[in-house]
């Protein structure tokens, strides 16, 4: 495995800055990048401690989620929601992390299906650039089959770019490059922590009333 690549040395730096945000407790979590007009991404293998930097770090495979070279490694169990947004986007980088944050949001707000935010500058991170935008994420439930969960996961992939929670699992971004995908990573992680603030305070001041 050439661990020299543009891609291989770009996602390695995502997974270390990642690391050093604590986003990977016991071993969660997954990232991959896509080679440039080919049909093989990396992706981060299965089991790893993903606050180590190793030369078995990543795996290539092919649209299918399938090893491309003889190894021991076995790809992410989630692979599968990696190739879908392949197969329909644009999207060359995505990013899958596990944080109490996103957890508990997605619990809050798993039975409306979606948390939507408005009126936040951060919301620009993600592309909407107009005064009045707003930043609707997807929630689905966190099926144990993964061709099942990929086949909902499926139907919220429609741009270049986005965001989905996976209820009580995680939160899975994508974007046409790793900065674009970090970044909207980012502000998701932001929202949330502002959201569940803002929610204490709110109960807080309730209380006193």
């Amino acid at each position: 495995m050439n661990t020299d690549t543009k891609e291989w040395l770009e996602l390695a730096e995502i997974k270390a800055e990642l690391a050093e945000r604590d986003w990977f407790m016991g071993t969660s979590g997954n990232l991959s990048i896509r080679e440039p007009d080919g049909p093989t991404f990396y992706i981060t293998a299965s089991g790893k401690d993903k606050r180590k930097q190793t030369d078995s770090d990543f795996l290539l495979v092919d649209l299918k989620g399938s090893p491309v070279q003889e190894t021991e490694l076995r790809p992410s169990a989630e692979t599968l929601l990696h190739t879908v947004i392949y197969g329909k986007t644009k999207a060359n980088c995505v990013l899958h992390v596990h944080t109490v944050e996103n957890n508990v949001v997605s619990e809050l707000y798993g039975d409306e299906g979606s948390v939507t935010f408005r009126n936040q500058e951060i919301i620009k991170a993600t592309g909407r650039w107009d005064e009045d935008s707003e930043f609707r994420i997807p929630i689905i439930y966190n099926h144990g089959d993964i061709p099942l969960l990929a086949e909902k996961f499926n139907l919220h992939v429609q741009d270049d770019s986005g965001a989905v929670l996976i209820r009580n699992h995680g939160i899975t971004v994508w974007g046409k490059s790793g900065f674009e995908a970090k970044r909207i990573l980012e502000a998701c992680e932001f929202l949330f922590q502002y959201q569940l603030l803002l929610n204490t305070q709110l109960a807080h001041t309730a209380s006193l009333t």
